[in-house]
């Protein structure tokens, strides 16, 4: 799968999202994969925050958070003044207009230093596309799919990594993601993984099928 434009250019900054956060350290391979890729990765302090606060139910993302902060992995930062104007806009309004306040310092962190946000949530696509359509966006799949990824973590590792996500964090995986996805994983575990579409889940158990009476 062809990488999108912005992961061609490592001097394009790369703002993370909570669901970003949480499918890359449910990988098991975290540190690895952050350390691929080359373009410098940020993530704003209201997402820290978000994550620190589900970690006393028991949740490990806010502690390999952590780690990869210490580790200078993940850079976090502070909404300037033009990022809380865009952060007001995105979470003041009617539910169907307004984001939460992960998804919201996300984009507008992005918008005030003219980084690339990853955004996996349909609705906050949505959004972007109807208030700032100049605004490049990418998905966690795309960071998986990185060729510097695969590199760093060979195709059995990467594949696994891939199969956490999806098992772990249910990673969001659109359409154009799929083939990929499902080539990767294999037919079998992708018949069994239910944050895939059933749709694709259906076609994994016919190629399955077709492979075991071949």
């Amino acid at each position: 799968m062809r990488p999108p434009p912005f992961l061609n250019d490592p001097t394009r900054i790369l703002v993370v999202d909570a669901s970003a956060v949480i499918s890359i350290t449910a990988s098991a391979r975290a540190h690895q994969i952050v350390s691929a890729i080359p373009n410098r990765l940020i993530v704003p302090d209201v997402v820290v925050s978000e994550l620190e606060s589900g970690s006393h139910k028991g949740r490990s993302n806010a502690e390999l958070l952590r780690d990869l902060i210490k580790d200078g992995q993940l850079n976090v930062v502070t909404m300037g003044d033009v990022a809380v104007g865009y952060f007001e806009d995105l979470v003041i309004g009617p539910a169907r207009d307004t984001l939460d306040d992960g998804e919201a310092a996300t984009i507008a962190c992005a918008l005030e230093i003219g980084g690339v946000p990853l955004i996996d949530e349909r609705k906050a696509r949505r959004i972007c596309d109807e208030r700032h359509p100049g605004l490049a966006y990418g998905y966690t799949v795309d960071i998986f799919a990185h060729p510097n990824v695969g590199k760093a973590l060979g195709d059995a590792d990467l594949a696994q990594a891939v199969l956490n996500a999806l098992t772990e964090a249910r990673m969001r995986v659109l359409p154009q993601h799929l083939d990929w996805v499902v080539n990767l994983v294999g037919p079998e575990n992708a018949a069994n993984c239910n944050s895939l579409p059933r749709s694709a889940r259906l076609q994994a158990k016919v190629a399955k099928s077709g492979g075991e009476n071949s």
